[in-house]
């Protein structure tokens, strides 16, 4: 990609997150976050087509550049979520105020399929890697699909808790969900 290109995108996803600690998502006009990028409005729609668009890719660069990418998921039961699935979370916590709106009843459609796109790429992964026979009877694309749905759905009813609890209390829930049904607490 040319690099003005990368560099307004840039400046427009980081005005899109700045402007986002300080007022709801609702009240960020392409306008403003134009102006706040430098650029103006004309050159937002030159690279993003709405304001979804745009806060999709925000949270996928902020995701990345945080080094929240999920853990990886070694679906054998323990007793405690795999090391990184807080730190996971924790982008999630930092940006709270935005997952709710884009996870929630009016949301985007766009994050929650690019959420649920890499939570089920990260669950085929798992899968192979741990050679579970715990989906051997169905397509991994169908498990994978299944996993995702649930672990987008912990993280989108955690968010809307509050106060928000620990990221901690969280992957606690989010790995609980994951291997399913059982306790768990009793295993090394």
């Amino acid at each position: 990609m040319d690099a003005r290109v990368e560099r307004t995108r840039r400046a427009l996803q980081g005005a899109l997150l700045d402007l986002a600690h300080e007022r709801p998502y609702d009240e960020l006009s392409i306008s403003l976050i134009a102006e706040r990028a430098g650029v103006n409005r004309s050159s937002f729609y030159q690279h993003y087509g709405d304001r979804d668009e745009l806060l999709a890719d925000a949270l996928d660069a902020a995701a990345d550049a945080a080094g929240a990418n999920a853990p990886e998921l070694e679906l054998v039961p323990t007793g405690r979520p795999p090391e990184g699935m807080a730190h996971f979370l924790s982008h999630f916590a930092d940006h709270a105020e935005l997952y709710r709106r884009a996870l929630g009843p009016r949301g985007s459609a766009l994050v929650v399929a690019r959420l649920r796109g890499r939570v089920a790429a990260l669950v085929r992964e798992g899968v192979a890697r741990t050679r579970s026979h715990a989906f051997d009877e169905m397509p991994i694309e169908v498990a994978a699909a299944g996993l995702a749905g649930s672990i987008v759905g912990v993280i989108t009813a955690w968010l809307e808790l509050d106060p928000l609890p620990d990221v901690d209390v969280a992957a606690e829930w989010l790995w609980r969900m994951v291997l399913g049904p059982g306790d768990t607490r009793e295993l090394p």
